[in-house]
Formats: C-alpha cells, sequence, structure tokens
C-alpha cells in the first residue's frame, strides 16, 4: 500500500497533485493539510493531528464524507506531520510521498526533511514532492526517473557520504567520498532520462529539480 501525506505547507498557486494518486493509495493529511489536500486534488481519507489548524467546516465537511478523525494531545513531541507518518507505517505502507512538506518556516521544512531519516522508513521508498521538485535520503542506491537538464544535488547528511558513485550525471562520481559541509554535490545535472545514484557508506539527501524551475536555479553551481 501507498501513502501520500499532506502537510500544512506552502503551495504555489494552481499546485496540483491529483495525478500522482493510483488506486488504493491511503490519502492523510496533517491536521491543517487537510486544506492543502484539497487545493492538490486530493481528498483525505484520514486527518491526524491536535486539530488545532484544520477549519471547523472543512473538519465538518469530510467527516460528512466519511473522512477518519485521529486526534492528538496538543502537548506531544512529535510533529503532525511526523504522526501521519507513524500512522502510514502502522497501516502498511510500502511506500510514501510527502506533500506540502516544504513551508515558509525554515524549521518546518528542516523537520519535515529530516523525517525521511526516521528509523521506520528505512525499508520504505519514501519521497518529499514540492512542484517539480523530489527529495530523498538515500541509505544505498536511489534510481532517479527525470528528463535531460533537470538539476540533482547531493548533499551528505550528518556525516561524510562514502563510496559515492553516480550514473547519468554530466559530472560523474566513482566512489568518491562527499563530505559533510561543503557544497561540492549541488547542481548536476541529468544527461538521460534516467539517473543512479549508490553509496557505500553514510546518508545522502538527493534533491531532482524539474525543467520548470531550472531557470530560476541557473548559475548556482
Amino acid at each position: 500500500m501507498r501513502a501520500i501525506i499532506v502537510a500544512k505547507g506552502a503551495v504555489e498557486e494552481g499546485e496540483r497533485h491529483d495525478h500522482l494518486l493510483h488506486p488504493g493509495d491511503l490519502v492523510i493529511a496533517a491536521d491543517g493539510g487537510a486544506a492543502v489536500a484539497q487545493q492538490m486534488g486530493l481528498e483525505p481519507q484520514v486527518v491526524i493531528g491536535d486539530m488545532d489548524s484544520i477549519h471547523p467546516q472543512l473538519r465538518a465537511r469530510l467527516e460528512k464524507r466519511g473522512c477518519q478523525f485521529v486526534s492528538r494531545s496538543p502537548r506531544k513531541d512529535e510533529t503532525d506531520t511526523e504522526l501521519a507518518v507513524q500512522y502510514a507505517l502502522e497501516r502498511g505502507a510500502q511506500e510514501i510521498l510527502l506533500l506540502g512538506a516544504i513551508g515558509d518556516r525554515l524549521d518546518h521544512t528542516l523537520a519535515n526533511v529530516f523525517l525521511l531519516g526516521m528509523p521506520g522508513l528505512q525499508a520504505v521508498k519514501t519521497s518529499i514532492v514540492a512542484g517539480d521538485t523530489q527529495v530523498w535520503l538515500v541509505r544505498d542506491a536511489l534510481e532517479i526517473a527525470g528528463q535531460p537538464g533537470d538539476i540533482v544535488t547531493l548533499l551528505p547528511l550528518g556525516q561524510d557520504a562514502v563510496g559515492v558513485s553516480t550514473n547519468g550525471l554530466e559530472w560523474a562520481l566513482h566512489d568518491d567520498t562527499m563530505h559533510f559541509g561543503p557544497a561540492r554535490g549541488v547542481s548536476n545535472v541529468m544527461t538521460s532520462s534516467q539517473a543512479r545514484v549508490s553509496l557505500r557508506r553514510g546518508l545522502l539527501l538527493v534533491v531532482r529539480v524539474g525543467q520548470s524551475k531550472r531557470a530560476g536555479a541557473a548559475g548556482g553551481r
């Protein structure tokens, strides 16, 4: 089963992700992410959180349609998005897409990105999707689907990434060590519609930026 989790992040005007929905997907909204989900063309089946940011009228409308609400205390250690990830894992999700995870608050954005490192996600294919941008945390290998010219950035997370190798990227790596801190891996470029990144040890944050975003990022390397 695949879970689509929608957080209450910033989304671009007209941004929709209903094309991502497959039959049998479980759509989970993290509290106020319910409104974001509807803006994206998605209907949440479950809303989880402390319910401090969902409008009462929207809650009533969703409850009438059979949406399940899972309330948690405001005095909790987890963010609503983390609770949604935990819920998806408890339901047996084998793949998770996180939408609305990038927002105006840097702390929430970083917290959502770092959720990719949750131990429970080690064997679960998980990515953040924000417009034409995708984010993954790679522990061993990743196959990337895109288009020639898409930007791919590789960032070691928390420690050095050892034994990094790439295929299908303009600046190739061959069993290289990427050190935590320096920005060596920013703005690589896909040379075909498929690319591959692998490493032997460490964690590697991989960001693919599609064609619609490339013009604004030009010259960043």
